[in-house]
C-alpha cells in the first residue's frame, strides 16, 4: 500500500496544479479509510475519507429512487459558502474526493477529475474487506 500511495502522488499533484482552488485531494476505499491525499492536514485527509463513505451510501440510496437510474453514484458536488466538495467514483470499492476554494471552476474539476480517474482507475481499485483484511 505504501508504494501505491507514493506512485500517486504525481498524479495527485498534476491534479492539484492544473485546477486553480483546490485545498485537498484525497483518494479513498468505499469504506472510507484513505488510501492516499495531496495537501491539506493528514488527520483532515482521514475525517474526509470517513465522510465520504457516507456520502457515497447516500448517493446509491437516493439514486435507487430514481426509476432511470441504472449503476452506481458517479459525482457528487456539494456548493457550500466559499467552497465545493467532489466525490467521484473512481475504481470497485474506490474514490477521489476533492476540496476546493470559489476559485475553482465546477467543469473544469469535473473534467480534469474524470481524466484522472480514466487514467488510473483501475489502479484505484481496492479489494473489499471483511474483519479488516482484504477479501
Amino acid at each position: 500500500m505504501i508504494q501505491q500511495r507514493q506512485n500517486f502522488d504525481w498524479l495527485l499533484k498534476e491534479l492539484y496544479d492544473g485546477v486553480p482552488g483546490i485545498e485537498m485531494i484525497v483518494v479513498l476505499s468505499a469504506d472510507g479509510l484513505r488510501i492516499a491525499r495531496y495537501a491539506g492536514d493528514p488527520d483532515a485527509a482521514d475525517r474526509v475519507a470517513a465522510a465520504c463513505a457516507g456520502m457515497q451510501s447516500l448517493a446509491g440510496a437516493v439514486a435507487q429512487e430514481i426509476p432511470a437510474v441504472v449503476g452506481d453514484m458517479n459525482l457528487v458536488i456539494i456548493e457550500m459558502d466559499g467552497g465545493y466538495f467532489y466525490l467521484m467514483a473512481a475504481g470497485a470499492n474506490a474514490y477521489l474526493a476533492v476540496l476546493a476554494d470559489v476559485r475553482c471552476e465546477a467543469g473544469r474539476m469535473s473534467a480534469s477529475m474524470r481524466d484522472l480517474v480514466v487514467r488510473i482507475g483501475a489502479h484505484l481499485t481496492t479489494p473489499p474487506r471483511r474483519n479488516g483484511h482484504s477479501v
